[in-house]
């Protein structure tokens, strides 16, 4: 029975062996994929793993070369450094010498372009000597001359023949102080032969009025006093007419050629001379030490026997000190203009003579001498 009652479950015992056998071999194959799966996993990141290191170890190694060459580099820079600073300043030292001498040889350069090639001395542009400039000259006729290189250095109608004036009386005081002892401190007395009957000028010097020879030579040639001119005239060997003849004597013997005189005062028109001729006669009155004194005094306190009166230079460059000069006059009539002639000293040394004729007014021969001075300040060593 018991036989019969475990029967139907006999075959069945080899058939799960069979397919426990097969479920065992399954497993062992999926264990086995499992396991094969597993290690390429693990294979494939230790490469990984590897490669980061190699990687790493490699990029560690350019920057410990970057270091290590800016270490070396910072050591040169180091070392260099004194070498370097002292490059640094003979390069300043260098460059400090060559702005100094710059300026300087750059106006040496303009010294040199505005120099006149021949060495003669003549006005320069740069100092306002301009034809723009030159048309603001109100005098007609213009003569300027370096008296120490004999160089004209402005010229306008120097050689034409035109009045001049009171300018006259420089040569009034050369003919008079060409007399041989002369006692200055005689008084002459004003008389009617002295006054103007041409032009009809007036006087502070009445008819009567008694002065030293010295202070009638004074006034004449400070303030232009024509009958203290007058009075000299009258007062000389052979009387007026043999003054005349010795003032035209000596401009012809100073070769002033187109030169000549009617009277001792000026104020006739027939008193002529050229700009170029009364540069001759300025430096003949320079000669002449009382000349100099007088025309250069700014003003004189003049006893006239009956009181006293108070004259001034009638050149207002002179009275103002606007100008230095060895010796001066001024003229006027309306037939002559404003005259002017003066002996500069340019730097307070060097003479030029310049001489203007015909100006339409005062202020326009006194503009034109502070012109002309500032060109030859400025132009002339």
């Amino acid at each position: 029975m018991l036989s019969t009652l475990r029967s139907p479950y006999a075959h069945a015992t080899p058939l799960f062996l069979s397919l426990l056998r097969r479920a065992g071999a399954v497993a062992r194959l999926m264990m086995c994929s499992l396991l094969v799966l597993m290690l390429t996993t693990l294979a494939g990141k230790v490469s990984e793993a590897q490669a980061a290191g190699s990687s790493a170890g490699k990029h560690r190694t350019a920057t410990t070369g970057a270091k290590g060459r800016k270490r070396v580099v910072r050591k040169k820079a180091a070392a260099d450094q004194p070498a370097r600073t002292a490059r640094s300043r003979r390069s300043r030292r260098r460059a400090a010498a060559a702005a100094v001498a710059a300026p300087a040889a750059a106006a040496a350069t303009a010294a040199t372009a505005s120099a006149p090639a021949s060495g003669k001395p003549e006005l320069l542009s740069r100092c306002g000597f301009t034809e723009a400039s030159r048309r603001h000259i109100f005098s007609r006729g213009v003569y300027v001359l370096d008296e120490q290189t004999g160089t004209p250095l402005f010229e306008r109608n120097a050689d034409t023949v035109a009045p001049i004036a009171s300018v006259t009386k420089l040569m009034t005081a050369i003919v008079w102080l060409d007399q041989k002892q002369l006692a200055m401190g005689n008084r002459l007395e004003v008389t009617e032969d002295d006054l103007d009957t041409l032009k009809f000028t007036h006087s502070r010097l009445g008819v009567g009025a008694s002065l030293s020879r010295a202070d009638m030579l004074h006034i004449a040639l400070m303030s232009s006093e024509n009958r203290a001119a007058a009075a000299l005239s009258r007062d000389y060997p052979g009387g007026r007419p043999a003054f005349i003849a010795a003032m035209n004597a000596r401009a012809q013997a100073l070769g002033m050629t187109h030169t000549h005189f009617e009277n001792a005062t000026g104020l006739s028109p027939e008193n002529v001379s050229t700009p170029r001729e009364l540069a001759e006669l300025v430096k003949a009155a320079n000669r002449y030490q009382l000349i100099r004194n007088d025309s250069l005094d700014k003003q004189k306190m003049i006893n006239i026997g009956r009181g006293q009166l108070q004259y001034i230079n009638s050149n207002r460059l002179i009275r103002y000190d606007q100008v230095n000069a060895s010796v001066q006059k001024t003229g006027f009539i309306n037939e002559s203009g404003h005259n002017m002639v003066l002996r500069m000293l340019v730097h307070d040394r060097r003479p030029v003579i310049v001489t203007m004729l015909g100006s339409g007014s005062a202020d326009g021969s006194r503009l034109d001498g502070v012109r002309i001075a500032k060109w030859l300040n400025c132009s002339l060593d």
